[in-house]
C-alpha cells in the first residue's frame, strides 16, 4: 500500500509486531482526524508525544540497510585465516633424480645378501662379485679393499663397525673376515668361522658382531676374543636375510627366508647356549630381509616382505603386537628411516623398481623416485643421514639427496655430477 501519507510495511512475525506503531505509521506518523477542522492544541501535544514514544521502539521494526560485505572479503581479512596461512608447513623438496649415477659391475642380483654399507668415517663399501671397493664420500676417492678366490667367493654381505675402523665381510664358503682400513692401508685382521653355509646378514652392536647364514643360525661374536662365539640364537629354519639390532643394543631383530621375523633380546645371550626368541611374527608370507628400528620410537621395528608380500609391518617390540601394515604393490628390498623427521623410505623391485618415501604414521607417499630399471637390492644411510645410497640388478649405484640438506654444506652433493669411478680403471 503506497500513498504520499503512507509507507510501505514488511510483516516477518506477527507475534513481534508492534500493532500500535503499525498502526501509527500507516496513518503517515499522525494521529487520524476526527474532524477536517484545525486540531486543538492538546490535540497537537498529543501527537507529538505519541510520535515521540513511538519512534524511541524502532528495534523492533524490520530496517533496510546496505548491502553487507562479500563473504570472501571478510574471510581474506580475519586475523584468523591470515595467522594460519603463515603456520602452513613448507613441504620439503625431494629432488626426484639422483644426484649421482655410479657404475657398479658384477654386482649380485640376489634378494638375501647385504653388499651395501655406508660407514661412520663416511666411506661406503660394496660387495662386487669376489671384491670389495671403498669409495670416499670426503673426496671421491675410490680403491679396492679385497678380491677373494672363487674357492671363497662371492661376497655375500658387508658390515662396518660402529667406530668405522674395521669393515666385516660375510663369504659364499661360510667364513666371517675382519678388515682393518685405517691410515690408507688395509689388513686383514682376523677370520671367524662358525657357520656351515654363506653368511648373508651382518650387524654390530659394539664389539659384537652378530651374523646370519643359510644354515638358519645367528651367531653372536665377540670380535675382541679368541673364542669368539659367545651366543647363538635358533628360531629360523631357512636362510637369514635381515639382521638388525636396536639403538640401544638390547634387542635384536631377525627375518628369514622362512617369513618370520623374530625379536631376540641381548640379556639371553650367553657362550655355548641356544636362546629362545622374545616375540616371533608370523604376519608376513614371503621372506623378509628389509628391517629397520624406529629412531624416535625406541620400542618399534619395521620389516617388509618380498614378492609373496609387498607389505610393510610395524612392531610394537614390547608386546609383539603389529601395529599397521601397509601394502606398497611390490617388493620390499630395503628400509630406511629418516633420522630427522618421521618419515619412512622404502625400496622395491617388481614393477616400477622404485624408491618410496612415506609419511608415518599416516603412511600416505609423499614421493616416488624413479631411476634404477632393475630391483632396488641394497640400500645405505650416510652418517649425517640426509644422503641415501642404492644399489640395483641394473649394475649401478646412485646417491640420493632423499632426506633434505644439513644447515652446512655437504662437499659430497656439491661435486660435479659424474660417474664416481669407472671400476674397470681400478681394477
Amino acid at each position: 500500500m503506497q500513498g504520499a501519507d503512507t509507507l510501505d510495511r514488511f510483516i516477518p512475525n506477527r507475534s513481534a509486531m508492534d500493532f500500535d506503531y503499525a498502526h501509527y505509521m500507516l496513518s503517515g506518523g499522525k494521529v487520524k482526524k476526527e474532524h477536517y477542522g484545525v486540531n486543538s492544541p492538546s490535540k497537537e501535544a498529543y501527537s507529538k508525544q505519541l510520535a515521540e514514544i513511538f519512534n524511541m521502539n524502532r528495534t523492533r521494526i524490520l530496517a533496510f540497510k546496505n548491502k553487507p560485505p562479500h563473504s570472501a572479503e571478510r574471510v581474506s581479512e580475519s586475523p584468523s585465516s591470515i595467522q594460519q596461512s603463515k603456520t602452513i608447513k613448507k613441504r620439503r623438496y625431494i629432488p626426484q633424480s639422483s644426484e649421482r649415477t655410479l657404475d657398479a659391475p658384477d654386482i649380485l642380483d640376489d634378494f638375501y645378501l647385504n653388499l651395501l654399507d655406508w660407514g661412520s668415517n663416511n666411506v661406503l663399501a660394496i660387495a662386487l662379485g669376489n671384491s670389495v671397493y671403498l669409495w670416499d664420500a670426503s673426496d671421491g676417492s675410490a680403491t679396492e679393499l679385497l678380491t677373494v678366490d672363487d674357492d671363497f667367493g662371492p661376497v655375500t654381505a658387508v658390515s662396518w663397525s660402529p667406530d668405522g675402523r674395521n669393515l666385516a665381510v660375510g663369504l659364499n664358503n661360510s667364513h666371517v673376515q675382519l678388515w682393518n682400513t685405517l691410515q690408507g692401508s688395509s689388513r686383514l685382521l682376523r677370520t671367524l668361522r662358525g657357520h656351515r653355509l654363506r653368511v648373508g646378514s651382518l650387524d654390530w652392536n659394539g664389539h659384537i658382531l652378530t651374523t646370519g647364514g643359510m644354515d638358519s643360525m645367528i651367531i653372536n661374536n665377540d670380535v675382541r676374543v679368541r673364542s669368539h662365539i659367545v651366543g647363538t640364537y635358533r628360531g629360523h629354519n631357512q636362510e637369514i636375510c635381515g639382521l638388525k639390532w636396536s639403538a640401544s643394543g638390547q634387542q635384536l631383530a631377525s627375518g628369514g627366508n622362512d617369513n618370520l621375523v623374530h625379536i631376540w633380546s641381548i640379556s639371553m645371550g650367553s657362550a655355548n647356549s641356544t636362546h629362545q626368541w622374545v616375540h616371533r611374527m608370523t604376519d608376513h608370507t614371503a621372506a623378509v630381509k628389509a628391517l629397520s628400528w624406529c629412531p624416535f620410537q625406541s620400542n618399534m621395528v619395521a620389516s617388509g616382505g618380498g614378492v609373496g608380500d609387498q607389505c610393510i609391518k610395524f612392531w610394537n617390540t614390547n608386546t609383539g603386537a603389529c601395529l599397521n601394515s601397509v601394502n606398497t604393490g611390490s617388493q620390499v628390498c630395503s628400509l630406511l628411516w629418516n633420522r630427522h623427521d618421521r618419515e619412512l623410505l622404502s625400496s622395491h623391485g617388481f614393477t616400477d623398481n622404485q624408491l618410496t618415501v612415506w609419511k608415518y604414521p599416516s603412511m600416505t607417499k609423499i614421493s616416488e623416485l624413479l631411476g634404477h630399471t632393475s630391483r632396488v637390492l641394497y640400500m645405505a644411510q650416510s652418517p649425517d643421514g640426509y644422503t641415501v645410497a642404492t644399489a640395483a640388478a641394473d649394475e649401478t649405484l646412485r646417491l640420493w639427496n632423499v632426506f633434505g640438506s644439513p644447515k652446512e654444506t655437504k662437499p659430497v652433493l656439491k661435486r660435479k655430477l659424474e660417474p664416481f669411478f669407472d671400476l674397470a680403471q681400478i681394477r
